[in-house]
This record gives C-alpha cells, structure tokens and sequence, in this order.
C-alpha cells in the first residue's frame, strides 16, 4: 500500500504531466509557445547581456591586436628594405661620384717656381694636351691652392691663394658669411669684406662661393687664425691658414670641367 508521502508525489507528478500535456496543446493552437519563449529568452537577455558584450569587447581586442601585429610586421620589413635601397643608393652614387672624380682629376707636377714670384705663381706641366682650360681649380693635399690662368699646348701657370691679384669669393662654413680671399704676395692669405662685430670667428673654415662652373661652391680652402683689425667702412679682416702648405709643394691635382653634353 501507498503512504501518503508517496500518494502526494503521485498527485504532484500527474497534475505537472496534465498541465504540461495542456499548455502543449493550447500552446499549439493558441501560440502560447512562442509567446513563452519570448518572454523566457527576454528574462534571460539580462543575466546574459554583460557576458555577450564582453566577448564582443576581447573579440574586437583580440582581432584588434593581430591585425597590429601583421601590421607591425610588414612595417618592419619595409623599413628594412628601405635600409638596404639607401645602403645600395649611397654605395652606388658614392661609385658614381668616385668614378666622375677619376674622369675629372689630373694630377700635375709643379716645373717651374722662379723665386722672384714664389708666392704668386707656379707652372705645371698639364695643358690643352690634357684638357686643361683657363680658370680651372688647382689643389693640393685636397684644398684649393689657386686657379690657372694660362693654358699653352704641353703646361699651364697657376695663380696661387698667396698672390695678390687673385681673388676668390668664399662663404665662412659656420656663419654663411661672404668674403674674399686674397694674398699678400708674401706668403699670407687674407679674408676681406666680412662686416665688423660678427664676433669670435677664429677656427672657422672657409670654401669657396659660388661664383661659375669652373670654381664650384664649397671648395676647402683653410680656416681662419687671427683677426687683424676694422676699416673705416666697417668691415674686419682676417688672416687665413690655407690648408695645403704652400710654401713648398711639388705636385697638384687639377678638376677639369664637366664635359659638354652631345
């Protein structure tokens, strides 16, 4: 026999069954099903909300974040291969600058230096032969020394830093300054025309203006060592340390125009 806790579970199981068989089939016909799950995935979208929403938030990050690394990853490729194109850019326009230098440098021995005009002029036995024209720089040990100013078939005259009937327009490489560089037929090279009261200018260098194609801009022609007064126009003058020791050299290097194009 059944007691009565076992009588009540009997009376619970079949009512729940009768009332689940009910709503079944009204819910079949009447649409109370779909009504019923609305509202049960309704009640649900609040507990759930926050969670969906943060896996939306990681998802973005996580897709976020690989997408940068993709990115980071060709951004460095790409500066490396920008690297190797200015490596092999520089290499080959330093080829290409060395090769022209070959193509425009001629070296010239110094054959004539008579005493009575050792400081303002040499002759070098380079000439129309080798292509040598009127107003072509001369250096020595890489710095300006002067200019030729004649030209026969087998040698040429240079006029040196230290003459003075030479003069050469330069620019003062730290200050931009221009002046002009002239000698005293003594062995002294002179900086004129810079405005007084620039201030403390001594131990700096000194290139050459632009002033033609023969004689280019930024030619190395010595730095400037002492001061030696004001004019009365205003202007302060300086004395010049050529950086080629032109009291005795024996060679020089020529640089021939560029070439006339065809």
């Amino acid at each position: 026999m059944f007691d009565r806790r076992q009588t009540r579970e009997w009376i619970h199981g079949l009512t729940a069954l009768i009332l689940g068989l009910f709503l079944l089939g009204a819910g079949a016909n009447l649409g109370i099903s779909k009504g019923m799950v609305d509202l049960l995935s309704g009640l649900l979208f609040i507990p759930e909300y926050p969670a969906v929403y943060l896996r939306g938030v990681f998802r973005g990050w996580w897709d976020w974040a690989q997408d940068k690394n993709i990115l980071m990853a060709e951004l460095a490729r790409l500066k490396e291969e920008n690297a190797k194109l200015r490596i092999l850019g520089a290499a080959l326009e330093s080829e290409r600058i060395h090769a022209d230098l070959n193509d425009r440098t001629s070296e010239a021995r110094i054959t004539l230096r008579a005493p009575m005009s050792w400081w303002n002029e040499i002759r070098i036995d380079k000439g129309e032969h080798e292509n040598i024209i009127v107003g072509s720089p001369v250096f020595c040990d890489g710095y300006l020394v002067g200019r030729v100013t004649s030209v026969s078939l087998l040698s040429s005259w240079v006029e040196l830093l230290t003459s003075p009937s030479l003069m050469i327009p330069v620019v003062i490489e730290e200050t931009r300054e221009l002046g002009v560089v002239v000698g005293d037929g003594n062995g002294n090279v002179l900086l004129k025309y810079i405005p007084a009261g620039r201030g403390h200018m001594i131990g700096m260098r000194v290139n050459t203006a632009l002033i033609g194609e023969q004689l280019p801009s930024g030619l190395p022609v010595g730095k400037i060592i002492e001061e030696l007064g004001t004019t009365a126009d205003g202007y302060a003058s300086y004395r010049i340390e050529p950086g080629a020791d032109l009291s005795k050299f024996y060679s020089v290097s020529l640089l021939r125009p560029v070439a006339a194009q065809p």
